[in-house]
């Protein structure tokens, strides 16, 4: 029986930085799949990053994020600029893939060279993101697009984490939430760069604007104070303003050391996450988890105890490895 071909990762890194579609769809598979060759593609694409705008844009189910993005990508192109766009959908509980596919949306991009879309499953990860967005937000800044817009699955205050992924970050709202601001005001109300009252031809939009006017007063805001701009954004009402305040933003970031704290804080989140990842692997591989945690659960062991057990058997797995590598 043939062994499986290796995959060409340097060749797949090389159409990536030339913004080959094929390739940069591969690429993106490869790390939602996490297989084989997928440390080496984004160590082989990560030093060309750095100079894309990322921006998310989150907020409930409804809200027409969408739309907006969609239209904030004719902008961008109207200005002479590449776009990559990420859709984070809800995963199929048969498939694991995206409920949402790529060829729902924003159908008058696709005969676009210039713009890339691709949706992508959560597959389980919280936070609204899928766990291989910052990966695939690698490839799309590795492959020179000028702008990467991320919108995010309408999961409401699990939300902030996508606060880690980006650098501006919108919140699009309705008219007429009332309670619903009150409810996610301690979670991605704080961390929203720009907020967006969609749909602003409904009634109640004045309440919500003065809502939001509200609670940003009671925030003890520095620097930057976030606004709040109306839209209609299936007929491009309000939309260039949003544009323009981007772009306001993006300024005000670089201009202050902003933009260095919040992707110097990225890249932190992202070792944590792999290195947590990394440690519970391990503890699985030298320890069944299940059956140390049933016998825990029996013996009333508490959880720091445990944990300090397995960690230590990784510890000493560890040791025991380098002292024969040594040896």
């Amino acid at each position: 029986m043939s062994k499986p071909r290796e995959p060409d990762v340097e060749g797949l890194a090389a159409d990536v930085l030339e913004r080959k579609p094929r390739a940069l769809g591969r690429a993106i598979s490869m790390l939602e799949n996490d297989a084989e060759g997928r440390k080496e593609l984004v160590h082989r694409l990560y030093r060309e990053t750095g100079r894309a705008r990322i921006v998310g844009v989150t907020g409930p189910p409804g809200a027409g994020k969408s739309t907006l993005v969609d239209r904030l990508a004719r902008l961008a192109r109207e200005r002479g600029d590449t776009v990559g766009i990420l859709a984070v959908d809800p995963t199929s509980p048969f498939s694991g893939g995206a409920i949402l596919g790529d060829r729902v949306r924003m159908q008058a991009h696709y005969t676009d060279p210039h713009v890339f879309i691709r949706s992508m499953a959560t597959r389980g990860a919280m936070g609204g993101l899928a766990r291989a967005t910052h990966d695939a937000i690698d490839v799309l800044d590795a492959a020179a697009f000028d702008w990467i817009l991320v919108e995010t699955v309408g999961v409401g205050q699990d939300e902030v984490d996508v606060v880690r992924t980006v650098d501006t970050v919108i919140l699009v709202t309705l008219p007429g939430l009332g309670d619903d601001i009150q409810a996610i005001k301690a979670g991605i109300l704080e961390i929203a760069d720009l907020f967006v009252i969609n749909k602003a031809d409904r009634e109640g939009t004045q309440r919500t604007w003065r809502d939001l006017k509200m609670m940003l007063g009671l925030a003890d805001v520095e620097g930057w104070e976030p606004p709040i701009l109306r839209t209609v954004a299936s007929r491009g009402e309000g939309v260039q303003e949003v544009m323009d305040a981007i772009l306001r933003h993006i300024r005000w970031l670089s201009e202050s050391g902003e933009l260095e704290r919040r992707r110097r804080a990225h890249l932190r989140q992202r070792v944590e996450a792999i290195l947590q990842r990394r440690v519970l692997a391990d503890a699985q591989r030298v320890a069944d988890l299940g059956q140390v945690v049933e016998a825990a659960y029996k013996a009333r062991r508490d959880p720091y105890q445990v944990a300090e057990h397995l960690y230590g058997e990784v510890v000493r797995e560890r040791r025991t490895v380098e002292s024969e590598t040594i040896g």
